[in-house]
């Protein structure tokens, strides 16, 4: 991975470390693109607080917004993603090959 791939790995880190904001990746993920003031109606903060969390995923390319008329669409980015499943994927590798090397240590014992 390289240093700019780390860099936007950390900000989907952070940006998914609220709870508040993995509740709003669900939603938009299950029910699909919504309005902003929809999103607000299913929590119990200001339409602000909700908006600046939105701004947040965001930035991490998380959601994208698309205004049409006085609406803002927040729709998710799957894309982003990505980069979870290839650290995860390098984690598991390490894990998988200290297990091998256990493994062969264990059976070298019997």
């Amino acid at each position: 991975m390289g240093e700019r791939e780390a860099e936007q790995l950390t900000e989907i880190l952070k940006a998914a470390s609220d709870p508040t904001r993995r509740a709003i990746l669900t939603f938009l993920v299950q029910d699909g693109p919504m309005r902003v003031t929809a999103l607000a109606d299913r929590f119990e903060m200001s339409l602000n607080s909700v908006s600046k969390h939105i701004k947040v995923l965001e930035r991490a390319g998380l959601v994208t917004r698309r205004t049409e008329w006085r609406e803002h669409l927040i729709a998710p980015e799957m894309g982003p993603l990505r980069l979870i499943d290839l650290w995860f994927g390098q984690l598991r590798s390490s894990w998988d090959m200290r297990l091998d090397q256990l493994a062969e240590i264990v059976g070298e014992d019997e």
